[in-house]
Formats: structure tokens, sequence, C-alpha cells
């Protein structure tokens, strides 16, 4: 934590942040605007925010009622406030942008009007799951502070462009919404915090109090606040930079963390600098760590299977450290791609994108990650086929924790051949008593062995002990133990290996070895896919992916086991993806058939020629 004096004396120097100051080449904003405007290099960003204002201008905003905000407490469903929520959030980026590029349409303006107007009369900036109780006026979630960030950033950048009757009750809202409830009503869980929620909650707050709030004592106290919980969010990395709650999560509280630094340096002409802590240039770089092809991620934990890179985050990264990979363009997100609305990185896909960063696709890389024990690799074959693999140790109480040690990941070519189910449908016994009898949360619904019947156990007791971890040019290895994932007193040992041979056309070796102390128990290898297997006989399982693959013609993957001590078995289950989609996933079951107090298993995936 930084010295008070420090935070103070630099509160006492800061000079109120103005438009100006988010603009590089000394550009004047109007000139910002209208170049982007018109540069054929942004077009593919405003046509399509341009698009979505001239839909959503024909159509009333959605309103955010007593009922529907009451459907969660009665049935656990967030969806259906939280549509009509973001979908006011979508309204408001798109006519702030839309008012910042034509600053004389006036249809525009008085949409964005209407918009402030609705959002500064919501009874509450926080969402339902959120709210304890009656406790709405004490609370600040991830979504409270997000508005109240991004109506100070839209008054400020709008500057005499919004009637200062706005700015002014901008202000008020800000103060009486997060700044109060901060400062006096506290102190809030997420303070200490060491996942996302710490970096989003004092991210957004002391950045809005950077461009709102103008008694310098105040000022002060918000930051001396914000800069406490900051470090609360940094301890919950190692030195690794490894984001355990996920890609997603990444961008999420990196992303906030780092938009929040960058108005601080602003602010105090340099003398605090978030982005020169120790851990700042490893945290940044996961995210090249984290993809495995194109916009496919390592989805562990709470993550989307597919994350388009935010530009302007990717960019300003790379900025700061010469080692950000920036990945091509067309995986870049648009507005449509933040199914939240989020102005703070909406707006930094413009404000930050540098048009010399062209990216290229990812290359061949391999890493291991210690601390979240993960190793991820990509192998870009000669004949241009790209495969991408990932498997993680860890513990199974991480932060938005799925039950998940020795799962791993195998993708071809953007097709998907073993998969990690990602991120389902948030309700509130998604994070309750329920969370493990999810497929997507629970270890049934990754690869990875059932024993004796048990699934994996979550909690603190269970967790990986690494015993051999290679990152190589020619192979990747990871060999854990991990016997104390499952509850099963009679289970000595269970080490698994897994090893990926980065040939032209490249293999993944799995070999898993049982101990029991008390006598043999039932073993059965489970591996996840989306695409449906088919168990041929003679000891392979064939999944067939799709044309295109990273051979000639189409690509199979191949699971050979040993047919005369396995039984294989393919089950269809389904679960509801994030946004409460039915989806639907395979089961390929391999049971051991006389199970011994020793037991070696062994599948080998490759690839049909």
């Amino acid at each position: 934590m930084r010295d008070r004096h420090e935070v103070k004396t630099a509160a006492k120097r800061i000079v109120p942040l103005s438009a100006e100051d988010y603009y590089a080449r000394g550009e004047l904003p109007a000139e910002f605007w209208r170049r982007v405007g018109n540069a054929p290099e942004y077009k593919r960003y405003i046509d399509e925010i341009r698009s979505e204002a001239a839909r959503l201008i024909v159509e009333p905003p959605p309103e955010l009622t007593a009922e529907l905000f009451s459907i969660y407490e009665r049935t656990g469903s967030r969806l259906e406030y939280e549509r009509a929520y973001f979908a006011r959030r979508r309204r408001l980026n798109a006519f702030a942008i839309v008012s910042l590029l034509e600053p004389d349409e006036e249809n525009y303006r008085v949409k964005l009007h209407e918009m402030l107007r609705l959002i500064l009369d919501e009874p509450t900036w926080c969402l339902p799951a959120h709210v304890k109780g009656r406790e709405i006026d004490k609370t600040i979630d991830l979504f409270s502070a997000e508005t109240g960030f991004a109506l100070s950033e839209i008054a400020c950048l709008l500057g005499s462009g919004l009637p200062s009757s706005f700015a002014e009750e901008i202000d008020r809202a800000v103060t009486k919404r997060l700044i109060v409830p901060f400062l006096q009503r506290g102190p809030h869980h997420w303070e200490t915090a060491r996942h996302n929620w710490s970096a989003v909650c004092a991210g957004s707050i002391g950045s809005a109090a950077l461009l709102r709030i103008r008694d310098n004592e105040v000022l002060s106290e918000v930051l001396e606040k914000s800069l406490a919980s900051l470090e609360y969010y940094l301890e919950g990395f190692g030195e690794d930079g490894a984001c355990p709650e996920g890609l997603g999560y990444w961008n999420y509280g990196f992303g906030y963390y780092v938009y929040f630094a960058e108005l601080l340096r602003k602010s105090t002409a340099g003398k605090i600098d978030l982005l020169k802590h120790p851990k700042a240039k490893n945290i940044a770089l996961f995210q090249q760590c984290a993809y495995l092809h194109g916009d496919h991620g390592v989805c562990f934990s709470d993550s989307l299977p597919r994350i388009p890179f935010h530009i302007g985050l990717t960019h300003g990264l790379a900025g700061e450290f010469p080692e950000m990979e920036v990945p091509a363009s067309k995986y870049a997100a648009g507005m449509s791609d933040d199914h939240c609305s989020r102005w703070a990185p909406a707006i930094r896909d413009l404000i930050w994108y540098d048009p010399s960063l062209s990216g290229t696709e990812w290359s061949s890389a391999s890493r291991y990650l210690p601390d979240a024990q993960w190793l991820t690799s990509r192998h870009v074959a000669a004949s241009g086929g790209r495969f991408g693999f990932a498997v993680k140790g860890g513990r199974n109480d991480e932060s938005h924790n799925h039950n998940d040690i020795g799962h791993f990941m195998l993708i071809a070519d953007g097709i998907t051949v073993l998969a990690d189910l990602g991120s389902g449908e948030y309700t509130a016994d998604y994070f309750g008593a329920g969370r493990y009898g999810y497929d997507c949360n629970g270890s049934q619904g990754h690869s990875v062995p059932i024993v004796g019947g048990f699934n994996q156990a979550e909690g603190a007791g269970s967790f990986a002990t690494v015993l051999e971890a290679t990152a190589g040019d020619l192979e990747d290895l990871l060999r854990i133990e991990m016997s104390r994932a499952y509850p099963l007193s009679g289970l000595a040992s269970l080490t698994r290996e897994l090893r990926w041979s980065k040939t032209e056309s490249p293999t993944l070796a799995l070999k898993d070895d049982f101990a029991f102390a008390d006598g043999p128990q039932d073993i059965t290898e489970r591996l996840a896919t989306f695409h449906l297997p088919v168990p041929e006989g003679n000891g392979i399982v064939r999944i067939r992916c799709g044309e295109g693959g990273a051979v000639e013609g189409k690509l199979d993957a191949l699971i050979r086991y040993n047919f005369e001590r396995l039984d294989v078995a393919v089950a269809e289950r389904s679960y509801r993806d994030h946004f409460g989609e039915p989806k639907t996933w395979y089961a390929i079951d391999f049971a051991l058939k006389n199970p011994e107090r020793h037991n070696r298993i062994e599948l080998l995936i490759e690839w049909e020629k």
C-alpha cells in the first residue's frame, strides 16, 4: 500500500482531467473525431457504431421495473433484468460515441440526453444478484461502479457539448452512489478481494473521482482507499502473471486496473504509475499465453470459449511493454461482442487504437505458468496447420472455480477437438450450493477421471502437485500428482502425464497411473467434446471435426486406446451456456474392465491424414 502522505501530496497537485488529456499527438478532441470518422483504418468500428445507433434510435429504451428487479430474488434467474439493463448501456454507448463523431447531429444528442436521464433516474445502478436485502443505498457492485465511471467520462469527453445541468447531476449522482458509500458505508466485501471485483470497483470509483471530484481532501481519501484495494487485486496474481479466473476476467479486472492507472498517471504527471508495479508486465503478457488460435482462448474457469481481444487495451499495453504480442485485427472485438456493453473498453477501442500496429496471426509458443500450474501451447506446422493445447493443475478453490485439476483442451485449425465447456448461465444456484452440479463447473464436465464413482471435490484441500513441467520447442509435458482432488481415502496416488509432441502432425499422449491402498476401485477416463464421437472398434474413437483441417481433406481426430482393457461409451449431455442457450456436449468414457490395485491407462490422440 502506498504511503498516505505520498497519496495526499499527489492529490493536492492533481489538475482536473479534461477531454484534451485523452488524445495523443496533440490533437484537439474535434480533430480526433473528424479524423476517426473518415479514416479507412477505423471504418470497421465506426460503421458498426453508426449502424447500431441508427438501429437503436427507432427503438424505445427498455424499462427497468420493480417487477423485473424482483425476478432474481424469486427465481434466482439473472438474465431478465440484466438483458434490459445492458441494453440501456448499449444505447448510452452508441449515442455518446456518435455524438462525439457527429456533434451537430441533434437526433442523436437528444437520444443521448434521454439515456442519461433514464440512467440517472434508475433507483440503483446495481444488479439484483449483488444487492443483499434492502441495502441498496449501501451497495457498490461492479456495474454501479462502471456506470458511475462511464457517466463521469462521458461528461468529460463531451465537455460543453453536454448541458451543464446534466454534468452537475452526474457529479451529484456519482457522489451519492459511489463516493459516499465508498468512504462512509463500508467496508465493502470487494475492497480486500484478490480477484476482478477489487480492480473493477476500486478502479472505476478512483477514475470517477479523478474526473469529477474537485475537493482534494475527498479525492485523496478516495485514491488512498482505491490504491489499497488494488494492492489486494494484485495479490491475487503470482509472479507468472496468470489470471486463474480466465481470460475473460483478465480483460475485465486488469482492463479496469489499466484504465485507472492511465488516468492516475496523467492526473499526477507521472508521479503515481501503477503500470510500473513489478507484477504489471507479466499480468499484461498473460493475454498472449491464453490464446490457442485466433480468438479461441484457454477457457478454464468461468470464461467463454471464444474471446475477441480488446484492441484498445492491447495496443495501450503494447505501448507500455514491447514484449506484448499484438494479434491480427480481424480477431478484435466489436461493439456487439460485449454483451454487458461496457463503456470504458468500448471508448478505448477507438482512443487507444494504433493503426500502425496491424498485428499478426499467433505464432508458435509454449509457456508454463508455475503459479497457476497452466501449460499452454500453440504449434504452427510447416504445412500451415495450427494447433493449440492447454492443460492445468491448480486448485479447486480458485476464484470462479471449476473442479478441473488435470483438465486439458485441444484445438486444431480453429476446431475445438477436446473442450472446456466454459462458463454457464449465471444464476443464484450457479454461485450457490448447486454450483458443481452444473457440468460446466463440476469435474463431470471435464476431461478428468472418475475414480470409485467419485468426481473431484471442491475446496482448498483439492490441489495438484507438479512433478514435471516442460515447455519446449519440440515437446511439452506436464506431469502432476492429483489424488488429493478426489474424496476417496483409498486412492493412494493418481499421477497424470500429458505429452504434446509437436511434429508436422502432432500427437497428444495421456498416461494416468492409479494406485489404491485398500483394494481396486472402478476407474473411468472421461474426455469432453462438442463434436459427435464415433467408436469404430479396434481401439479407435473418431471425432469428425469438419472440412479444412491441418492436412489435406477432412481433419479427423483419432483417439487410440487399448480395447482389451477399456470399454468405451459415448453419452450426449447438455447445459445452458453463459447466455442461457442450451448447448450439447459429449462425454467419451473409457471404463477400465478389470481394475487392480495398480493401474495404468493410456490414450493417444492423433490426426488421420
